[in-house]
């Protein structure tokens, strides 16, 4: 046990620059004092004393604010940082070098028993007030952002930020330098800013987006090209097939209309 929470004091250190010697962190720290209650908390839970580990348990939360039901399995080098607000659930499992940050909660989206909570492999790190809800994985070395809500499994790797969260995989090819600043620069020529977003970022979002500017400029060009062959007929030509009658005067005027805008719209593509 001691041995353990050597290690869980050299995390601290590892991981909160603030961190200035062990007697501070070991009296000051509330994710430690958390820490050491739950394990002793879970052996006694392992034992069959569930009455008491729960009491145990209750006594944390009420001193460092940290929730941690004793059922829930922690591995080695947990870290929680500042703490205030964060909910672990009966059946959370959370691996080796985890950090969590404040109003994290590992919780469930059912009442039946069994596997409700998430699995956190080893490496994860969830920022403050994300909410982790369902009895999946969040694979190795994944993040979770900031006030993420996260309801499926995460893979390796990826950052997963928003709500409904979405993924972030940083091995993904960019597009091509020419192709994406020609793309900006439509962007810009039409009024469309990419808010909040970057470039080098494969999210889906912005692929979307990508996706739409393109697709909004072939329709661009295609209705100009149509416009221009447009405005080479002549509104006022009347010669029509024997089963069609004339065209009136509103649908001519319609047609004049049309061949203006159609004007109008070449010049300014020109331009």
């Amino acid at each position: 046990m001691f041995k353990q929470l050597k290690e869980d004091v050299q995390a601290v250190f590892s991981r909160d620059p603030a961190a200035r010697n062990t007697l501070e962190v070991l009296m000051t720290y509330p994710g430690i004092h958390a820490l050491i209650m739950h394990r002793m908390a879970h052996e006694l839970w392992n034992k069959d004393f569930k009455v008491s580990a729960r009491t145990i348990s209750a006594i944390s939360r009420f001193a460092t604010g940290i929730e941690i039901h004793p059922g829930a399995k922690i591995g080695r080098r947990f870290f929680i940082d500042h703490g205030m607000g964060v909910v672990i659930g009966e059946t959370a499992e959370i691996g080796n070098d985890v950090t969590l940050y404040h109003g994290v909660t590992l919780g469930g989206i059912t009442w039946n028993k069994g596997k409700r909570h998430p699995t956190l492999e080893d490496g994860v790190i969830v920022g403050a007030g994300a909410k982790i809800l369902g009895p999946f994985t969040v694979g190795k070395n994944a993040k979770i952002g900031s006030n993420t809500v996260v309801t499926k499994a995460v893979p390796s790797g990826v950052t997963a930020v928003g709500s409904p969260a979405r993924y972030i995989y940083k091995d993904t090819q960019t597009q091509p330098q020419d192709e994406e600043q020609h793309r900006r620069d439509y962007a810009k020529r039409i009024g469309f800013v990419q808010y909040a977003t970057v470039a080098d970022h494969s999210d889906p979002v912005l692929e979307g987006m990508r996706i739409l500017l393109d697709r909004l400029e072939q329709n661009e060009k295609r209705m100009t090209t149509l416009c221009q062959r447009l405005s080479l007929l002549d509104p006022t030509y009347k010669k029509q097939p024997q089963d069609h009658p004339p065209l009136s005067q509103e649908e001519l005027k319609i047609l004049e209309d049309v061949r203006r805008e159609c004007e109008s719209q070449n010049q300014q593509s020109k331009a």
